[in-house]
């Protein structure tokens, strides 16, 4: 796979305050380069269509930065979309002088020339920002674009793997390969449960020492589980992780009940806990779109990622509890009672996760949804996680929201969302709005 790539597309014409926009072009690179230090930059100003043509030659970025270093006519924009087919991001430097005299860079009149042959020319989204490189507008809008391609770019080499199938009544969490490579570029697998529940149980306790250390150390009183169960679990710990890297996998959906008390006899939403705490996206229930929710969730936030069912609504807190049976990452428990272990709540079989996830100022609640016509949504909301005990027996979070919790919880179930919804551990509402624009797809922002 490519490298991603960025690329500045800075356009002008030479009859403007070129030292002017010689400052704004070299202050422009230096910010560009925080954010992308390897980002694709020409050695000077693209003032004519043949330094224009010239500078694209043999270029395939994923994110295009157009900049009206001057005012540039449609011509300019024009070129750059019948040669380069990426993302792009305009953007309009302010003037940087107003004094009644002459009109140094005239950047906003070429935007508009720009955004009219954009619209002409591509169906998706044009990002735009405004300002100069010290704005903090500017700033954040371009950090946000950069982060959103790169996300875009890491797509198209994600693998997720389905394994095993819904359950009757979960048939949110379906998902066909055509349609996630149609939609976000990423390969579906497919695996049946059984398989590795089958390479579990061959493996002797000498395969799973490396795996026994491991879920040891990260796992509080894992050791006061049942022998059997705990040794089962770590089998079959081993047998997804092994299956996770030899095939490159990026992120799970696995089916959970009833066939691992059944048919295996331990559960399996410890191993998923695990899983996820390896930076290893895994949804429980084989919901395969809240899988890929945590994937990208977690690239964005640097860190795992929550699947949680909206169980609980406080009014006068505004505030929703989100809760699963066992599935956290290790790494999300509280402090003062860290990863503790425990037995599923309805089939009194360990070892589950069973703690309070920790608190944080900044969160994001996100779901890549269907509507009944099978066209994607993200659903987006910002908020903070409260610094609040374990509220049912598993996992669970309290998560309060800026606007009214009651109507949004209504909204969500009158307009049919899922019943699980990922919880970011940082604000990533302006990269993923970004996304979903990127990708063609609808917002739906509370």
């Amino acid at each position: 796979m490519k490298n991603f790539e960025v690329i500045y597309i800075p356009i002008g014409v030479p009859t403007f305050h070129l030292e002017s926009a010689q400052v704004a072009f070299e202050a422009s690179i230096e910010l560009i380069r925080e954010y992308e230090p390897n980002a694709i930059v020409p050695d000077q100003m693209l003032l004519s269509i043949d330094d224009l043509k010239r500078f694209m030659v043999g270029k395939n970025p994923d994110l295009i930065i157009l900049q009206n270093i001057t005012f540039a006519n449609s011509a300019y924009a024009t070129e750059v979309l019948k040669t380069l087919h990426a993302p792009v991001l305009l953007w309009t430097l302010e003037e940087p002088v107003i004094d009644g005299g002459r009109l140094r860079l005239n950047s906003l009149t070429g935007a508009f020339s720009a955004g009219f042959a954009y619209k002409a020319m591509r169906n998706d989204t044009l990002q735009y920002m405004y300002g100069s490189t010290k704005d903090v507008s500017v700033q954040s809008t371009l950090s946000a674009a950069i982060m959103a391609a790169r996300v875009k770019h890491q797509l198209r080499n994600t693998k997720l793997a389905m394994i095993g199938h819904t359950p009757e009544g979960f048939g949110f969490g379906r998902a066909l390969d055509l349609d996630m490579a149609n939609a976000f570029g990423v390969t579906l697998l497919a695996i049946e449960s059984r398989e590795l529940t089958k390479q579990a149980k061959e493996f002797t306790n000498e395969d799973i020492e490396e795996e026994f250390k491991l879920t040891h150390d990260r796992m509080v009183d894992l050791d006061k589980t049942k022998e059997q169960n705990r040794i089962d679990f770590i089998k079959l710990f081993k047998a997804y992780k092994d299956y996770v890297e030899n095939n490159h996998i990026d992120a799970i959906a696995s089916r959970c009940w009833p066939d691992f008390f059944t048919d295996y006899g331990t559960p399996v939403c410890g191993v998923l806990g695990m899983l996820n705490d390896l930076n290893v996206a895994s949804a429980c229930e084989a919901d395969a779109y809240g899988a890929l929710s945590m994937f990208i969730g977690q690239q964005m936030s640097k860190e795992p990622t929550y699947l949680g069912d909206p169980v609980s609504m406080d009014k006068d807190e505004n505030t929703v509890t989100f809760w699963h049976c066992g599935t956290s990452a290790c790494s999300l428990a509280r402090k003062d009672t860290g990863a503790l272990t425990g037995v599923h709540p309805n089939r009194k079989i360990g070892p589950t996760m069973e703690f309070g996830l920790r608190p944080s100022q900044k969160a994001t609640i996100f779901r890549i949804g269907r509507k009944p016509n099978g066209q994607f949504r993200f659903f987006l909301c910002p908020g903070e996680i409260l610094d609040k005990p374990k509220q049912f027996l598993g996992t669970s979070m309290v998560v309060k929201v800026e606007k009214p919790v009651e109507k949004m919880i209504g909204d969500l179930v009158k307009e049919g969302w899922e019943p699980h919804f990922v919880v970011l551990y940082d604000d990533v509402i302006k990269p993923l709005e970004m996304l979903a624009e990127m990708l063609n797809i609808d917002v739906v922002k509370y």
